[in-house]
């Protein structure tokens, strides 16, 4: 478990064909634009939560290396900060679509961590009766709808969300996350140009961990900032420290004020850092150990760890909330362990042919 109580010092460190700062600098303000404050009580909400994740997918992950999990599972270790900050400035009835790694936004949005763990297993207590697994989390209830093993697709599910909404006059939203990796997909582009061309009321939120897979960014972009391909379909683009919840807020706060206005889509470029592997029992050969570790120097807890004690937050408080955290996370694992596996006449249900 990666310890939020104290900041790594900063130091710089360089990986196979990409320059890695430990410390991102913020870049929310480089083209003139305010953070916003939150309360303290909003950002210990949001601490809780992003611990909550944390933990979840660090025991997810133990959940694999012992063999419980079967299939690819992708955890986003180090990417909370996007998921809560964005959750936090969206309302209960927007629609949120994501990648095959999406269990954080999927739990920063409300989904209890018992059906959640319950579904990675494979469980009948999964919110989708264990037929869903990793990579499909889904719950309409809570706005998710769907996160999706294709590269990119979930990006026009959710453009033709907004345009639905649009057409109902509904003031719901869209917003999908996705990795770099999907920049370079056509239908990304597509989508940029008919959310433009129509004021969809979408947000395209691009998580850049700096990895596609295990190839670097520097060895498929011809441009450094991917948020100045947006700016080609004449959208608003913004690039932002996504390890820092109050910038993702304030961003994504304005994406959200932006559409509801009519005004069309933004597209936001959120810096973070992958801390675990693209996948669990990732051999890790594409970067360095040393690497790994300067990022954790201006990881998402620790940063929103570091602002709580700034702003008057006493560690006691931090620990209690880690502590309470920890058993809810336990008692989740220990449900999703005791669920029973569905039976096989199960795989016949909510199955449907067009």
């Amino acid at each position: 478990m990666v310890a939020p109580a104290k900041t790594r010092a900063k130091n710089k460190t360089k990986s196979k064909g990409i320059s890695m700062n430990a410390a991102i600098p913020s870049v929310a303000a480089a083209d003139g634009r305010a953070t916003s404050v939150l309360p303290t009580e909003t950002l210990l909400e949001m601490y809780r939560r992003m611990f909550l994740i944390r933990r979840v997918e660090e025991s997810l992950l133990k959940l694999t290396e012992a063999d419980l999990i079967g299939g690819a599972m992708h955890t986003a270790i180090g990417h909370e900060g996007n998921a809560i900050g964005a959750a936090w400035a969206l309302r209960p009835d927007d629609y949120l679509t994501c990648t095959y790694r999406g269990h954080h936004h999927s739990l920063a949005r409300g989904m209890d961590p018992k059906r959640a763990i319950a579904e990675v297993l494979g469980r009948s207590d999964g919110f989708a009766k264990g037929k869903g697994g990793s990579m499909h989390f889904i719950d309409p209830a809570l706005g998710l709808m769907g996160a999706n093993g294709i590269v990119g697709a979930q990006v026009p599910h959710a453009a033709g969300m907004a345009m639905a909404s649009m057409m109902r006059g509904d003031d719901r939203i869209a917003i999908t996350f996705f990795g770099e990796g999907a920049i370079f997909q056509g239908v990304m582009h597509e989508t940029f140009n008919m959310a433009a061309k129509w004021k969809l009321p979408v947000i395209f939120y691009c998580e850049n961990n700096r990895y596609s897979e295990m190839t670097p960014i520097s060895r498929t972009s011809a441009i450094d900032n991917l948020y100045e391909f947006a700016r080609g379909y004449g959208m608003e683009s913004v690039q932002i420290d996504g390890n820092d919840v109050e910038v993702v807020h304030h961003a994504v706060s304005e994406a959200v004020a932006h559409a509801r206005a009519g005004a069309g889509p933004t597209f936001v470029e959120g810096i973070t850092y992958r801390l675990a592997g693209h996948m669990a029992k990732d051999l890790e050969t594409y970067r360095s150990k040393d690497e790994i570790e300067a990022q954790r120097a201006h990881e998402p807890l620790v940063v929103l760890h570091d602002k709580l004690i700034e702003r008057g937050a006493a560690e006691e408080t931090l620990e209690q909330i880690r502590g309470e955290v920890e058993r809810e996370v336990n008692e989740a694992v220990d449900f999703a362990q005791n669920s029973p596996w569905p039976p096989r006449a199960e795989a016949y249900t909510d199955v449907f042919a067009v």
